[in-house]
């Protein structure tokens, strides 16, 4: 098998990580690892925006206090002012790095504004924000001669102490990352990448549940790599659900309909044509999302019905073509005119506000190992995310880490004392039945149990069969040579496992966790 080196090894190819790698690039060589193309990423479906003081009347005390109020009393204040403080120095730098963001007439940025924030501070692209920002990273990544890129290339594990025959367990002191061990998908073999600097960017956990706006690529590998290796995993319990997703049974991954289309004007309605959310809170359609999903859920349970509508019809029509073209194509594209017909929408699995645990530069628990972008948890989000702060939180982290791990580069050393990987005793599996029959299972199981709406009785129903399955899976993945299928539906029951526990332990209802054992009221129908 092949063995690499690389001073920084990056895991992941969104905003988070080749933000990462084009600075990190400046002081040594970094090898870039994506399980599909560069371009497939969670970045890529982020349609709304990134948020960051522009102008005023806004200021970073108003984005800091929106953050705070949002997070629902678990963010960390001291990582909010520094994102919001330092994001509008990152945004000019993916200026620099060819990202265009929409202007008005008069040249000035064209700002919009969603749920949560009290003024217009997203910068956008139209409606295709993420995709945008990917094409610039990607174009400048590809150039850089300090970057090298192994596409269709699945991380399957850290290499830590362990993998030298030394025992590991959370209470080890000092656990070490020396790279990856990476499946190369296209010939099967598993190689070697060994590195002084490893970086986790591989984005969320959408494809746990059946309904996401995730792409099929965000399967949790990271948290569940870093979990494994005896790291610090916190807050998983915090799954975030946007609201508003087209409801087109069959289609995965979800249409994301941008929280900005509420910011914009666009109204809930029941199926009655009937506005709700002014039951559940003062901000009717502009509440958080946590709100709003949960509102959307209530009706659809109350009512027995598949899907509410977001209603723009009452909006210029003209403005509305301009401002979310691709949302009125894809609806067009299925016989809907948003100009004319209300949009059918449903909550879907979006976005996770937990993860690996990392301090103010990125580092994890384990030693040279950082983590940035969803599968990290800086402490910016708290219970629930405030809308487009992630990828502002990612611009912040890359630079953070970059600055933090190239300023210790030097003093690193490659430790070539690792082994390769093992295949003794391993075949190919002849049943991929027994993959994918889990696969569905996991979802069904996360989705009926673990989704908007919680209860012990659920979470424990959920664990007793996920346990099962993950007795089943681990016998497999012992005995087969490896797939990128067996490998993403171990690291998604590692990602359910980690939900259900964490939302065990939490004995209350706090902003994306809801338990009906825990409700709360605080003026609200929630």
């Amino acid at each position: 098998m092949a063995r690499y080196r690389c001073d920084y090894l990056v895991v992941g190819s969104g905003i988070a990580g080749i933000s990462f790698a084009l600075k990190a690039a400046e002081s040594g060589k970094v090898i870039i690892i994506s399980k599909a193309n560069l371009e497939e990423t969670n970045t890529v479906y982020a349609q709304g925006g990134i948020a960051a003081v522009t102008y005023e009347p806004d200021s970073v005390e108003k984005h800091v206090n929106d953050t705070l109020i949002c997070g629902d009393g678990l963010c960390n204040e001291e990582v909010v002012r520094i994102v919001a403080t330092e994001g509008p120095n990152q945004i000019k730098q993916l200026i620099e790095w060819g990202v265009k963001f929409d202007r008005t007439a008069t040249g000035q940025y064209d700002l919009a504004k969603e749920g949560g924030h009290s003024e217009h501070r997203i910068l956008h692209h139209k409606d295709n924000t993420g995709f945008e920002i990917e094409r610039a990273l990607v174009q400048r990544a590809r150039l850089h001669k300090n970057i090298e890129i192994f596409e269709n290339h699945f991380a399957v594990e850290i290499i830590t102490q362990h993998h030298k025959g030394i025992e590991v367990t959370r209470r080890t002191p000092e656990i070490a990352c020396f790279g990856a061990y990476v499946l190369d998908l296209k010939t099967q073999k598993v190689h070697t990448f060994l590195s002084k600097v490893t970086l986790m960017a591989t984005g969320g956990v959408g494809n746990v549940y059946l309904t996401t706006t995730n792409p099929v690529v965000a399967t949790g590998d990271g948290i569940a790599m870093v979990y494994r290796a005896k790291g610090t995993i916190e807050n998983m319990e915090f799954v975030q659900f946007h609201p508003t997703s087209l409801y087109h049974p069959g289609e995965r991954p979800s249409f994301l309909i941008t929280e900005a289309m509420r910011g914009f004007g666009a109204i809930l309605k029941t199926q009655d044509r009937k506005e709700f959310m002014h039951k559940y809170d003062s901000r009717g359609s502009l509440a958080p999302r946590d709100i709003v999903a949960r509102a959307i859920d209530s009706e659809m349970k109350m009512r027995g019905d598949d899907f509410v509508y977001l209603d723009a019809t009452f909006l210029d029509a003209n403005d509305i073509k301009s401002h979310f073209p691709n949302i009125y194509q894809k609806c067009l594209s299925i016989g809907i005119d948003i100009t004319k017909d209300m949009i059918p929408v449903v909550p879907a699995a979006h976005y996770l506000c937990g993860g690996i645990k990392v301090d103010k530069d990125g580092l994890s628990s384990i030693e040279n190992l950082y983590a940035i972008g969803e599968c990290s948890s800086t402490g910016l989000h708290g219970a629930n995310r405030l809308a487009s702060n992630s990828l502002a939180e990612a611009a912040v982290f890359a630079h953070r880490a970059s600055v933090h791990a190239s300023a210790s580069i030097s003093s690193i050393k490659l430790d070539e004392n690792v082994p390769d990987w093992d295949y003794e005793g391993t075949t190919h599996n002849e049943e991929m039945v027994l993959i994918t029959q889990s696969y569905k299972e996991v979802q069904h199981i996360m989705s009926s149990y673990v989704g908007i709406v919680r209860s012990n009785l659920r979470l424990e129903r959920a664990l007793a069969r996920l346990e099962i399955l993950y007795n089943e899976t681990e016998e497999l993945y012992k005995k087969s040579i490896l797939t990128q299928n067996l490998c993403e539906l171990r690291n998604l029951i590692n990602v359910g496992y980690l939900i259900i526990k964490q939302s065990q332990l939490m004995r209350e209802s706090r902003g994306l966790h809801y338990s009906l054992d825990y409700p709360k009221n605080k003026g609200s129908e929630f």
